[in-house]
């Protein structure tokens, strides 16, 4: 995935990191690959994804919503827009497939924070790792105060 690499979530914080790859790929007409991850359980024994009958179906939902979100953004943003967006859905674990498409990536973004439960942390655990282990660059979209 040579270019941007955004990941969202459905997250207001993914909507804002989503919005700053797009205005970026267009400015540097990199193409962009806007990347969302159906998370699934880890196996105890392995720490393996364990992925279930229903992840198929979670992931293709999850599909529509991430094409249609950037559709909606895309929208908005008038004549400047990037040269080549793809939206891909995937299941496993969100840092680790972030930090898996940083590997080919000129530049990974992704929201200070997704739709995790501890609403007071600056930069969230996905961020934080992807921040950590990214093999390109990453810009973390800080949130509106």
């Amino acid at each position: 995935m040579p270019g941007i690499v955004v990941g969202i979530d459905g997250s207001h914080h993914s909507t804002r990191a989503l919005e700053w790859a797009l205005k970026e790929a267009a400015l540097q007409h990199a193409a962009l690959t806007v990347l969302t991850v159906h998370s699934v359980a880890a196996s105890p024994w392995t720490g393996n994804p364990v992925h279930m009958g229903a992840d198929a179906e979670e992931q293709e939902k999850m599909l529509q919503a991430a094409e249609e979100l950037t559709r909606k953004v895309t929208d908005q943003m008038g004549e400047s827009r990037p040269d080549s967006v793809t939206v891909r859905a995937i299941s496993g674990f969100p840092a680790k497939e972030l930090i898996e498409a940083s590997g080919d990536a000129d530049l990974v973004v992704v929201g200070s924070r997704g739709a995790g439960g501890f609403a007071k942390l600056m930069v969230g655990s996905v961020g934080s790792q992807v921040v950590e282990h990214a093999h390109c660059p990453v810009v973390v979209v800080p949130n509106e105060r």
